[in-house]
């Protein structure tokens, strides 16, 4: 999704020491300190970056949590950091920062500002430091040594084709949970709905749109503004599932269980136990843990023996999950996405 919006950030020993104290670590197989500037760290010397947008959001636990277990196999100590917020571009910062000085041979991010970030992921991977994004693609693209994550356009069109192939004959009147202005992930997911849908920014079947931040409880709030400027409202777009939850959540004490369709994309567990439930209509899962297992796995191989992941976009896939399949969309049913969710 890419339209993005300059943030302006400052790279201060104060906000490094800020972040040492207020983002949340975890580490394990520690060792001394070491490494070299292309690569080539001593076994058992080998230490990993992760920085998430959160250390809340399920999408990001599971993230960590797959990032831990790929480092443990590896004999490696992972440092994970995140933005005490979704758009918290300094405190990313400031983690990348705080991840060099700790001596680390690659960063793996999912960055809050797709171009804000630039400039300390320029500083680290000038001092040897092999970046990787998971998740969010920076702008431009090759501002890191590569991106593994999902096509978000397409998670995007699937969620709006599958919305519009279910509303049949009704006329859409859409609302739109939307994450953070800005952010390519919400931008790509944002534009492929409408493309998914046959819409566009302007059209008169669009009612409204709130910014959530991909949170359940603004997305609460958001749907009850919306449903009181637009009672009619037949369809809703969500940027994950923690915001159609929040949907759901306002749809359901106003009466409007049966009258309002959600799409949604993530494909948690949760998720998927929602769609088999009836409360979200089909999400497009993901795959966090991949993600991570093809970062971990990149920057192995760089402190191993200095090589590179292939460069630019390494599209880790997404699955329509729906009970109630429609002609022309490939899908599968909540069963796959139980035994799949976020695999």
């Amino acid at each position: 999704m890419n339209i993005t919006t300059p943030h302006r950030f400052g790279i201060r020993l104060a906000a490094v020491a800020a972040a040492a104290l207020l983002l949340g670590t975890t580490a394990c197989s520690t060792g001394t300190e070491g490494g070299g500037d292309e690569g080539g760290a001593p076994e058992g010397d080998l230490k990993i970056g992760l920085v998430t947008k959160t250390d809340s959001n399920p999408f990001f636990v599971n993230m960590r949590e797959s990032a831990q277990a790929a480092a443990d196999e590896n004999g490696a100590e992972l440092i994970a950091l995140a933005g005490a917020f979704d758009g918290d571009n300094e405190g990313q910062v400031a983690a990348i920062e705080n991840l060099v000085s700790q001596g680390v041979q690659g960063i793996m991010i999912t960055p809050n500002s797709s171009s804000g970030i630039l400039a300390a992921i320029k500083q680290a991977r000038d001092q040897g430091v092999l970046v990787v994004a998971l998740d969010t693609a920076t702008d431009p693209e090759d501002a890191v040594d590569a991106t593994f994550a999902t096509d978000n356009f397409a998670a995007g069109e699937a969620q709006g084709g599958w919305v519009k192939a279910s509303l049949g004959d009704d006329e859409p009147q859409v609302v739109m949970l939307d994450g953070t202005p800005g952010g390519t992930v919400d931008t790509f997911r944002h534009d492929g709905f409408l493309k998914g849908m046959g819409l566009s920014e302007d059209s008169p079947e669009i009612l409204g749109m709130e910014n959530t931040n991909g949170d359940q409880t603004k997305a609460q709030t958001a749907m009850e503004n919306l449903l009181q400027r637009a009672p009619e409202a037949n369809a809703l777009y969500t940027i994950n599932e923690p915001a159609a939850a929040g949907g759901f959540a306002a749809i359901k004490a106003a009466g409007k269980e049966d009258q309002v369709l959600i799409g949604s994309i993530d494909g948690s567990c949760t998720g998927v136990e929602n769609v088999k439930a009836g409360i979200i209509g089909a999400t497009v899962m993901q795959f966090p843990t991949k993600m991570a297992e093809q970062g971990v796995d990149a920057i192995v191989t760089y402190a191993n023996d200095g090589t590179k992941p292939k460069e630019g976009f390494n599209d880790t896939g997404s699955v329509l999950i729906t009970d109630q399949p429609v002609e022309g969309l490939d899908s599968e049913d909540t069963e796959w996405g139980a035994d799949n969710c976020w695999g």
